[in-house]
């Protein structure tokens, strides 16, 4: 667990890295330029920055264990931090939307464009591959903070080579409308980003169960390990940044044990983490006739 949290640390501390020379280069070919699209796409790179700033907080408290105040964690510190850049990023499309109205308003031709594109479209590759190495990496340790910053890394290279395509035909068709439009259009891919963003982000908030591939893969651990019990019943399951939370009813024979009742929810816990990584297990277990023959049926 700890080596998964400093991996992901380091990978928060390398996007701030990232997002700060990729705002230098944005904000270079916007200054050589003048251009509204680029300038617009310079303002949503600043938005990376504090997310990145604000990711890297968010992993950090939810690294800190456990405490009399918060004794199931600070897991949920990753959402938060996920919310919070989706605000900004909905902030950031009204102040673009609002830079290519004035764009429409006061139409002037872009400067130095072959120097403003090569800055831009370097600045796209570096965050291609971060942003897919955000992605791969936030996914493999389940991780919200580092998946929203991805996702908003990865709008941010679609949009810049939208915007590199159509600013390429400004000078070639002397269409000067073309720069605010881009802008607006940034604008519009923001908005949506920074929308998917939180309502992922409050989906966790809320608890809302996992996927249907991870509620089979729970049940099917459940009725592999349980061997000796008689069937799991009201089975539930919430996944919280990198944990899992999982409960249930274990139904085993009136008159086994409670020791050899233990040693199957020993067995059950570890084929859970196995299978799924770090979770937090609470088995409640009840005598036979408190079946209710439709949950998990045990494997002999």
């Amino acid at each position: 667990m700890f080596s998964n949290t400093n991996t992901k640390i380091r990978a928060a501390w390398c996007s701030v890295v990232v997002s700060i020379i990729a705002l230098g280069m944005k904000y270079a070919a916007w200054r050589v330029t003048g251009s509204i699209a680029l300038y617009s796409d310079a303002i949503e790179t600043i938005i990376n920055v504090v997310s990145a700033v604000a990711g890297l907080w968010a992993l950090r408290v939810a690294s800190l264990p456990p405490d009399h105040n918060h004794t199931y964690g600070h897991y949920k510190a990753e959402y938060l931090s996920a919310v919070a850049e989706g605000v900004l990023v909905v902030i950031t499309a009204i102040t673009i939307a609002h830079e290519a109205w004035i764009g429409f308003m006061h139409m002037h031709p872009p400067e130095d464009s072959l120097l403003g594109i090569s800055l831009n479209g370097g600045a796209g590759l570096l965050n291609l591959g971060w942003g897919l190495f955000l992605m791969r990496m936030g996914r493999a340790h389940h991780s919200p903070a580092l998946v929203a910053s991805g996702h908003h890394v990865l709008s941010d290279v679609w949009t810049s080579a939208v915007l590199i395509g159509g600013f390429i035909l400004i000078p070639l068709t002397g269409w000067l409308w073309l720069d605010p439009l881009l802008a607006a259009l940034i604008s519009l891919n923001v908005l949506r980003t920074g929308w998917d963003m939180m309502r992922t982000s409050i989906a966790g908030l809320m608890d809302e169960a996992p996927d249907s591939g991870t509620l089979a893969e729970i049940r099917s651990i459940i009725s592999h390990t349980a061997t000796g019990a008689m069937e799991a019943h009201d089975i539930r399951a919430r996944i919280v940044g990198a944990m899992t939370f999982i409960e249930f009813h274990l139904v085993v024979p009136g008159t086994m044990s409670v020791e050899d009742a233990h040693h199957i929810c020993d067995r059950i816990e570890n084929g859970l983490r196995a299978g799924l990584g770090d979770a937090l297990i609470n088995i409640h277990v009840e005598p036979e006739r408190k079946a209710k023959h439709t949950g998990v049926l045990v494997l002999p």
